[in-house]
């Protein structure tokens, strides 16, 4: 899809224009951010994250549209990662609660700016070395493995040089520590999206509307990490089947809504055991008289 210098000029400006909002409306200075607004929050993002997918499609067609959705979905759902260690980030800093929301978003806004470098990057060598697509797609099975071997995430930012660099200022260290931790991920959730598609613009969308949705989503998730025990074995097979995915590439042309229904289905199956459990304890309790 060829977009005109003047679309991305749009593009970019309509982000900060919703950052400059989501800075000043989601939560005030020392403001202890409640799960009701985080939720609130959390679903205006996703609508205007899936609601974009129709913008493509006067620009680059059903195709584009589906792309799009299709990125979205897997940046969307491997962000919840990184929600969680930047709960451990926060968690090692000693940062208050009330204290976590600017940092927050500081450290995403930068974090965009380190994954839009990664995205050209990426997308000059799938255009200049097809080898490439076989190392993202070794690159994506590895992250898969050690996804469900790792069991669970620790982080250590006093072995990380920039924090180090940085250290006697408390809060450009925990910027820091927040955007090199996602550039981490991003070595992992970007190649799972060009997988799906190689044009820059879809792959930067997507990443941009899931990395701004990705503020209130951490007070949503905060403190939730063993909520849903299956997640992570979820996240790790969508990794494996994009990786599976650009290895075949030249032997297997999957259709862009396939690979979407399959990793809808992937992650619809990693949660539902834990659903179903917690809706029959509930059941279970109230034909006991009980509160749960």
């Amino acid at each position: 899809m060829h977009v005109e210098p003047w679309g991305w000029g749009l593009f970019l400006g309509v982000l900060a224009l919703m950052a400059v909002v989501d800075f000043f409306a989601f939560a005030r200075k020392d403001e202890s951010v409640s799960l009701r607004k985080a939720l609130v929050w959390t679903a205006a993002w996703t609508v205007i994250g899936v609601a974009f997918a129709a913008a493509l499609v006067p620009w680059g067609g059903a195709t584009a549209a589906t792309e799009y959705l299709a990125g979205y979905l897997i940046e969307r759902s491997l962000s919840i990662d990184n929600v969680f260690v930047f709960a451990l980030v926060f968690a090692y800093f000693g940062l208050a609660r009330a204290d976590q929301d600017r940092p927050l978003l500081l450290g995403i806004l930068g974090a965009l700016g380190l994954r839009a470098v990664f995205i050209v990057v990426g997308a000059a060598a799938l255009d200049t070395f097809h080898v490439t697509i076989y190392v993202f797609g070794a690159l994506l099975l590895y992250a898969a493995w050690h996804m469900i071997r790792s069991g669970e995430t620790e982080v250590h930012p006093e072995r990380n040089p920039l924090v180090r660099l940085v250290g006697g200022n408390p809060k450009a260290a925990v910027l820091a520590a927040l955007m090199t931790a996602d550039l981490v991920f991003a070595i992992d959730s970007i190649p799972a999206i060009f997988a799906i598609t190689t044009d820059t613009f879809i792959v930067f969308a997507a990443n941009a509307f899931s990395l701004l949705g990705m503020r209130p989503l951490y007070f949503v998730l905060e403190g939730a990490m063993d909520r849903f025990p299956y997640l992570r074995y979820g996240l790790a097979a969508v990794l494996a089947f994009v990786g599976a995915k650009m290895l075949a590439s030249d032997v297997v042309h999957m259709p862009v809504w396939l690979s979407l229904v399959a990793i809808i289905v992937i992650l619809g199956v990693s949660v539902a055991p834990t659903i179903v459990r917690r809706r029959t304890r509930r059941e279970r309790a109230a034909r006991r008289g009980t509160v749960t």
